[in-house]
């Protein structure tokens, strides 16, 4: 479980001398809830992301145990550090918009004949409960050849996950290299 301080001051100050001591700032909303402003060690909040088995994690906030999903984060421009995370509560029973990230299986056809294959689409925004929530998309890769895609259309969704993008956006697909 990811351990985390709440924020008793938000002062410019005080945010960047918790940066300066290897804090995340992290920002702790949900529908029909107070927001909470937190701080996580830098360090194991990505350990932490990096071995999680499923999309909504616990998180121990000075005793409070809240499961979260990460809705956004921000990082610096130059030096591509992780500056800000924005993490929504996981409310069973409650339809919100999740982003669902894609992976891919095997090797694609179109590789062969001087193809790339190109994610267009890393995360997936779903609409569902937490009881549905997929932990990600598994597209299958072997059968395109260059010039072909997946578009969302395309994906098998499990029952009550609803996709609100244009079905016509592609997803992953393999174009030509020059």
């Amino acid at each position: 479980m990811l351990e985390g301080i709440i924020r008793d001051s938000m002062t410019k100050q005080a945010t960047k001398t918790l940066r300066r001591n290897g804090y995340l700032i992290a920002n702790i909303y949900g529908k029909g809830l107070e927001n909470i402003s937190a701080a996580f060690k830098k360090n194991e909040f990505i350990k932490f992301l990096r071995n999680k088995e499923t999309l909504a994690f616990d998180v121990n906030l000075s005793g409070n145990i809240i499961k979260v999903v990460v809705q956004e984060y921000q990082k610096c421009p130059l030096t591509s550090e992780l500056l800000h995370v924005d993490l929504m509560v996981a409310q069973p029973g409650v339809k919100t918009s999740y982003k669902v990230p894609v992976k891919t299986t095997g090797i694609a056809k179109g590789l062969k004949n001087k193809g790339l294959l190109m994610i267009h689409t890393k995360r997936v925004p779903v609409k569902c409960t937490l009881e549905n929530l997929p932990n990600n998309i598994t597209l299958d890769v072997t059968n395109l050849d260059t010039g072909d895609n997946i578009l969302i259309r395309d994906l098998t969704l499990p029952e009550n996950v609803d996709c609100f993008l244009d079905p016509r956006v592609p997803v992953v697909g393999i174009i030509k290299a020059k």
